[in-house]
């Protein structure tokens, strides 16, 4: 190799890395050029540097390291230049290279250097297998590490000099690890209220209008509302958002509506009203107000949704801010207010009709009284309940969660009117908040409520005080036709759990949600360009710090849409909007129409009515079934999805007025099926789309002693499942208390069959007369 060509290969060694005395192959090459620079990196030098890191880390919490996704690095190809570094030195023999990675893998202190930077055991470990798979597989490295490692292996250097050019392929395939400094700063959400500088620069005045369900405190709230000259009603379902646009218009006050999937503009020219309804999430924290209402500021500690309530009380700019809830949530906004430096004003409301909680329960169907309304906690108990009533001859009203807004209402407006022969409601815990109900009493079918908790694990347990206190209050109603309020249980073991319930005082609430901002993920994407946006959450939750009245809401809904668009091209704001979009990810049909909804966008092809009505296979056809009836619901879901993109994306969603009209012709054929609701049943029942399993009379006897034990406990976590249901008893009209067991969690399939064998060994007659009966059936000569 000529001279020449030796000096403009060394001359291509990056500054700082022409490390150590090199091996006798380039001792012409040291006589000529002189002598290269002799800092060679030593383990105690390193840890010198390690250690200045870790003081200079500020001692933060350990990140959780499985959340670290590894990047792929590609071993290099043959360079166009040729292996610069074994024509410095000389072809490096593999099997050699193997012995000196494997020895640099089991040195100690490698392992505790690592440690120091970051790497933990098992981030060494993946960092160690994917730089020595890049060691081995490229046809040619860099100069610098090749020369290294021809270096140990003539013992003219030490194997620890490996560390500077493994930690740089460590930082590839982890960048994590090269800006967490910078990633705890954007995810530190320790002052919220700073996040509102429009809000800090007003000294709001804050009143809390605390009492229980029917106690006047909205209404009072309202009367500030309307006489203010500007107000901003934040409301937690488009229901009473939509209640409080319809009262505040005909009280002759200009109000527009926004909800996420609604605008609505009282001026015919399209100026916006002084006033607006909305729902809390789309409360605008800029736009200045005389009054601001927070309805239901409890909320403010739910998992999922309470960051908007803590937006909104933190953020809204008005001179007077009522906020409307139970008192459990008082202790709470003071702390957060304290921080503001601004004072709360707590106005206390009592009920305005009595209520009572009865000594007996319900126990039959046949002790059903006009004004009834049974509360269940699963679609399953709401079909097997409207059908018992049908067969003894009643009509009944049903609501529950999935239905339409504007069916919702059609049943309600149904079991409210006196002259309408439904005087009976089967409902969920849908009529908590948002509907007036003329109701005499609450009946409690059970109190085993599933529920998702801080870390989105699924649990069936027995319902809180809050939601007891809050579906019992729909009773007796001040200004309904019943000026006093009942409320019980359906079985009698249940009564004394729902005293019990009641009679406890309301947990205080503790601490307010918190979500990360688009800005914030965009940061965070800055840093950590090839990470997912599911994993950059992850990330981000794990890397933020929050002072102890405030928490990360749960983010898995948003993290499923993330993983399910993944694979589509498209920004990350536009990924982060579609990932909000607010879909139920039990809903099949829901789910993959985001899925396409972000497909058409990507290839910028507008989602037009035409394209709509193609995809859903407009007309639909009336209910058959139960399934028919759950397939509209997805339907109008997709639709409620389709506008809520349309308000944030007009140019790709353009046809928000007719495809709102076209709900609106779905929403009136889905009242007309739950209209026909236990037809549907009894339909779906004959072709066995409700797969109801009955078992023996004597198994349920056999069961029946647990139930009372199982009932009070104070909580269960299981895995909320698809249930089956039973038929109905013969003898009773009613649902088995196997099948009861079952659908409230309190027995598993396989505890079911556990006592069907021990219920069979006491009772073997009856396990030879079902025999018996099986080859009955099997003898032709038996029909």
């Amino acid at each position: 190799m000529s001279l020449p060509r030796c000096s403009l290969l060394w001359a291509r060694l990056p500054a700082g890395r022409r490390a150590g005395p090199r091996a006798a192959a380039c001792s012409a090459l040291r006589a000529h050029v002189g002598p290269l620079p002799g800092a060679r990196g030593r383990v105690p030098a390193l840890v010198a540097a390690a250690s200045s890191y870790s003081s200079s880390s500020g001692g933060s919490k350990a990140p959780n390291t499985s959340l670290f996704v590894p990047l792929p690095v590609k071993p290099q190809g043959p360079s166009a230049d040729g292996d610069v570094g074994a024509e410095l030195t000389r072809p490096l023999d593999k099997n050699e290279v193997k012995k000196i990675l494997d020895k640099f893998y089991k040195r100690q202190e490698i392992q505790k250097l690592s440690a120091d930077y970051g790497l933990d055991a098992r981030l060494f470990h993946q960092a160690f297998i994917s730089f020595r798979n890049y060691i081995m597989q490229s046809h040619s490295l860099d100069v610098d590490i090749h020369i290294v490692l021809n270096d140990i292996c003539f013992s003219a250097a030490h194997v620890d000099d490996l560390f500077p050019f493994f930690l740089r392929h460590a930082k590839q395939i982890f960048p994590v690890l090269e800006c967490k400094d910078d990633l705890r700063k954007i995810s530190d959400l320790r002052i919220p209220p700073n996040w509102y500088p429009e809000a800090r620069a007003m000294q709001r005045k804050i009143i809390f209008h605390s009492g229980p369900t029917n106690s006047g405190k909205t209404y009072h709230a309202i009367q500030g509302y309307l006489s203010a000259k500007s107000g901003v009603y934040c409301g937690p379902l488009k229901l009473l958002a939509h209640e409080i646009f319809e009262k505040s218009n005909a009280a002759g006050v200009p109000c527009d509506l926004v909800t996420g999937e609604d605008r609505v503009t009282v001026d015919p020219d399209g100026k916006q009203a002084a006033h607006v309804a909305c729902t809390v999430e789309m409360c605008s924290v800029t736009t200045p107000y005389e009054v601001a209402v927070i309805d239901e500021i409890q909320m403010i500690r739910d998992p999922a949704r309470g960051w908007a309530w803590t937006r909104a009380l933190l953020g809204l700019c008005a001179e007077e801010v009522h906020l409307c809830g139970e008192a459990a949530a008082i202790d709470l906004v003071t702390e957060l207010l304290y921080t503001t430096g601004e004072e709360i004003e707590v106005h206390k409301y009592k009920r305005l009709t009595p209520i009572s909680v009865l000594d007996h329960a319900l126990e039959s169907l046949d002790n059903l009284r006009p004004g009834d309304c049974i509360v269940c906690f699963s679609k399953n108990d709401i079909y097997s309940v409207s059908r018992q009533i049908e067969i003894r001859g009643l009509e009944s009203a049903v609501i529950y969660g999935s239905l339409p807004p504007g069916t919702k209402l059609a049943q309600a407006k149904k079991f409210n009117d006196p002259n309408d022969p439904c005087k009976i409601l089967v409902a969920t815990d849908a009529i908590g908040m948002g509907l007036n109900l003329s109701i005499r009493r609450i009946v409690f079918y059970s109190l085993i409520k599933p529920s998702i908790n801080e870390k989105g694990e699924k649990e069936l347990e027995p319902i809180t005080t809050s939601q007891a206190l809050q579906i019992a209050g729909r009773a007796g109603r001040f200004g309904s036709h019943f000026k006093e309020g009942e409320v019980t249980t359906m079985h009698r073991e249940d009564l004394g759990l729902l005293k019990e319930i009641l009679n406890k005082p309301v947990d205080p609430i503790l601490a307010a949600g918190l979500h990360p901002t688009a800005e914030q993920i965009e940061m965070f994407a800055y840093h950590l360009p090839e990470t997912t946006l599911s994993n950059l959450i992850d990330i981000f939750v794990d890397f933020s710090q929050v002072d102890g009245q405030y928490f990360v809401c749960n983010m898995d809904d948003f993290k499923f849409s993330a993983e399910l668009i993944q694979h589509i091209p498209l920004s990350l704001r536009v990924r982060y909007v579609f990932c909000t979009a607010p879909i139920n990810k039990k809903q099949p049909f829901v789910c993959s129409s985001l899925l396409q909804f972000a497909r058409q966008y990507s290839r910028n092809e507008p989602l037009t009515l035409a394209w709509l009505r193609r995809y859903i296979k407009w007309p639909l056809l009336p209910p058959k079934n139960i399934k028919d009836l759950m397939d509209l619901e997805a339907v109008h879901d997709v639709f409620d999805l389709y506008l809520w993109l349309s308000y944030r994306f007009m140019d790709m969603f353009p046809d928000t007025g007719p495809v709102r009209n076209l709900q609106k012709e779905l929403d009136a054929v889905i009242q007309d099926g739950v209209h026909n609701i236990t037809k549907l049943i009894r339909i779906s029942e004959s072709h066995k789309f409700l797969n109801l399993e009955n078992l023996p009379s004597g198994i349920q006897m056999h069961m029946s002693g647990t139930l009372k034990s199982q009932t009070r406990r104070t909580r269960s976590t299981k895995s909320v499942g698809t249930r089956p249901e039973a038929p109905l008893d013969p003898s009773t009209g009613e649902l088995p208390l196997a099948s009861r067991l079952v659908q409230q969690g309190l027995l598993t399939p396989d505890m079911l069959k556990q006592l069907q064998k021990e219920w069979l060994a006491q009772h073997p007659e009856q396990g030879k007369e079902k025999t018996g009966t099986r080859r009955k059936k099997k003898d032709p000569n038996s029909d």
